[in-house]
């Protein structure tokens, strides 16, 4: 089996080679694929075309723990996964983020990527933003679901790249995934 890793990294991706980046619906309708923790460049965000907004929107509404994924127009990736930790409910109520929540979108957004052969895949703190989760819940989660992942003897994406905002939140995602190693 071809060494699987992952990693975290302050919220610069232009440095990293990947194939897919991760957003975060800010709906569960597929609309805004990035917010806060997205792992878009900044200065790349007005590259998010009305074409990857549609796409999304077309494969809407995602549910929470689900994930889809569109082109990356002009953005210098082969697909955007839009993986939803948390979402909104009819009356317009917020579903926060949970452990399971996460857990079962970055599953879900891993799925996506091994259909797709997505080798290398960049993912916010999915669900600390809007979703109120905190980033120590989010990184056991995530890392948990990689691990799962990985161990259900599927080797796509090959690199997960946490891609985080600050440098507590580089210090969760590193504790958990050194946790992950030692079991």
């Amino acid at each position: 089996m071809p060494e699987a890793r992952a990693t975290s990294r302050f919220q610069d991706n232009q440095h990293v080679e990947l194939t897919a980046i991760t957003g975060e619906p800010t709906t569960t309708e597929g609309v805004k694929a990035y917010g806060r923790n997205s792992v878009v460049p900044r200065n790349a965000r007005d590259d998010i075309s009305e074409e990857i907004e549609r796409e999304a929107v077309a494969q809407g509404p995602i549910r929470v723990g689900e994930a889809v994924v569109t082109s990356a127009g002009r953005l210098p990736y082969r697909a955007v996964v839009h993986a939803a930790a948390m979402g909104y409910a009819d009356d317009g109520s917020l579903i926060p983020a949970t452990a399971e929540r996460v857990y079962a979108a970055t599953r879900a957004a891993l799925a996506r990527c091994a259909e797709r052969d997505l080798r290398t895949v960049a993912f916010p703190a999915l669900g600390t933003g809007v979703g109120g989760l905190d980033v120590a819940t989010c990184a056991q989660a995530m890392t948990k679901a990689v691990c799962a992942h990985w161990a259900s003897g599927v080797t796509v994406p090959a690199r997960v790249v946490f891609v985080v905002r600050d440098e507590e939140a580089r210090r969760a995602f590193e504790q958990a995934i050194e946790r992950a190693i030692a079991t």
